[in-house]
């Protein structure tokens, strides 16, 4: 088999994998309060101990739910939390998650006024402090903040370029710089979220072999 180059390795990445789960949870993703909720629902379960895809079902139900913005997080009662979400995939969502729903919506309405651009603002664009501050929330870990921060870096642009050690590990398999600025050289600004993406897919699937099979 010819090895691949880095860059016709990153190709195959975008054209097999190359989808962000915000697109893939139907998050129109921009700077703007109800779509960085989203995001922040989205990250609490998908670093949560529980497959990525039954994950992204049940923050696809919750946005379909309408249940999209803080508020609406708020005002709705527990129980019908927990129905969404075990009803749409998450078997195993319990009282303890529905719980850090309502209380993540209940401390972003308190702290930023519902909107995560004041969580921004405060971190002064420092990364770092992004990362610290998401962890404020209840359910959103380290985990939860990386997920969160590689899926915005597309609207934040001072989050640009961001590789958390999914990515990385994911990257060393693959033959790729395990280093964010260097992977972010190998394809287009506007294509480096999905690309990201891609690698934590593939990590996830285990199917470093087959993307550079398909490279080669």
């Amino acid at each position: 088999m010819t090895k691949p180059t880095q860059k016709s390795i990153a190709k195959t990445v975008l054209n097999t994998h190359g989808e962000t789960y915000s697109q893939q949870i139907g998050i129109r993703l921009k700077n703007a309060p109800a779509p960085l909720f989203q995001l922040l629902n989205a990250s609490l379960l998908m670093s949560a101990r529980i497959a990525s895809d039954q994950a992204v079902e049940a923050a696809t139900a919750l946005r379909q739910a309408n249940l999209d913005t803080p508020r609406k997080m708020v005002d709705t009662r527990w129980q019908d939390r927990v129905e969404t979400i075990t009803d749409n995939g998450y078997k195993r969502f319990d009282e303890r998650g529905s719980t850090q729903l309502g209380k993540t919506a209940q401390f972003l309405i308190k702290r930023y006024d519902g909107d995560l651009r004041k969580l921004r603002d405060e971190a002064g664009n420092d990364v770092a402090k992004q990362q610290h501050l998401l962890q404020q929330f209840q359910g959103i870990g380290p985990t939860g903040a990386d997920i969160f921060l590689r899926e915005v870096q597309g609207v934040w642009s001072e989050v640009y370029p961001y590789a958390d050690a999914k990515v990385t590990q994911a990257a060393r398999k693959l033959q790729l710089p395990a280093e964010a600025k260097s992977l972010a050289r190998l394809v287009a600004r506007v294509d480096f979220p999905r690309f990201v993406a891609g690698l934590v897919r593939i990590e996830l699937a285990n199917q470093h072999y087959q993307i550079l099979q398909h490279a080669a």
